[in-house]
């Protein structure tokens, strides 16, 4: 049994030192052979200097590849056909895990059981949160600062999607349902995401079953310049347009009444709301359902040039 733990990035060479150190100091079984799969996307920075630097300390340990088409997708994908592998690990480049973490997070694929898993994704520890903007309770938008998860503390089957930034998948899952779609996924200038979700929905609608194993751990690091609205107000737009663009169905007539009427309802609320955190919530919120429209305003284009194209063929025939 071998595990490739996969890691990509893009222009964080400060974030991915942290983020291999850890990773660096896990600790495994001896009969279990592992490695660290550096898939770098095109990055233009100290990148590949960090990673040799790793692989002079750890030769055997870790490995780097250039992926030159931008786009987290395409440097997933790429990882999945270069690690050596069995069950692949997938963490981010701007996270810290805990010793522990490879192994507690691989240790139910084992068997053949559990197609993949999850665990917990918190944020650093020092973090404080400005005054406008809640991270905990229902109004919490820590999601959009970090890939954040934390189903509890009981292990069970993952009832929700994988994320990303902490979960290990069955090489043989990708072989069966196919890579991470390229559509889909952060790039420069793109905040649309839904990669991981999109994948995790293709291996439960196919009967997979996911483990969650609270007891692997990572603490995700919060950039600087995402602690700013206009951040959350683009996260939460193209949000929006990711979860209409992965469903990769459009909406009727009625359904697009509705989104809007929720739309101007959300806009509504928040522009009499006084609370900061509320107020602010609700108009994310408002900039999400406008990323809804704006995604299915363009499907319905593309779904009418199709049909013109079609009937001027038909023509020529």
């Amino acid at each position: 049994m071998k595990i490739t733990a996969i890691l990509c990035t893009y222009n964080r060479c400060d974030s991915l030192a942290r983020a291999l150190d850890s990773l660096a100091a896990s600790i495994l079984p001896e009969d279990i052979e592992w490695e660290v799969l550096l898939v770098d996307n095109n990055s233009t920075d100290r990148t590949r200097e960090v990673v040799e630097m790793f692989r002079s300390r750890h030769p055997g340990r870790f490995r780097y590849f250039f992926e030159p088409r931008q786009g987290k997708s395409f440097a997933l994908n790429s990882g999945i056909r270069e690690a050596r592998g069995n069950i692949l690990a997938f963490v981010d480049d701007d996270v810290t895990v805990e010793p522990t973490w490879l192994h507690s997070l691989t240790s139910p694929l084992h068997d053949g059981e559990w197609a993949g898993a999850g665990g917990r994704i918190l944020p650093e520890r020092s973090f404080v949160p400005p005054s406008w903007l809640a991270i905990e309770g229902p109004m919490s938008m820590i999601g959009a600062l970090c890939a954040y998860s934390d189903p509890g503390d009981i292990p069970g089957e993952l009832k929700t999607p994988l994320v990303g930034a902490n979960m290990a998948i069955r090489r043989e899952m990708f072989d069966k349902y196919g890579d991470f779609r390229t559509d889909l996924g952060p790039r420069p200038g793109n905040e649309v995401r839904h990669e991981d979700t999109d994948l995790s929905r293709r291996l439960t609608s196919g009967g997979e079953r996911l483990r969650y194993v609270p007891s692997a751990t990572v603490y995700h690091e919060i950039h600087e310049g995402r602690v700013r609205k206009q951040f959350f107000l683009n996260w939460y737009f193209d949000f929006g347009r990711g979860f209409v663009r992965q469903a990769k169905r459009s909406l009727s007539a009625k359904q697009m009444l509705k989104l809007f009427a929720r739309a101007t309802l959300t806009a509504l609320q928040w522009l009499i709301t006084i609370n900061p955190q509320r107020r602010f919530y609700r108009k994310c919120w408002t900039w999400l359902e406008g990323g809804k429209i704006v995604e299915c305003s363009h499907r319905a284009r593309q779904k009418r040039a199709s049909s013109a194209e079609g009937r001027e063929r038909l023509g020529e025939a």
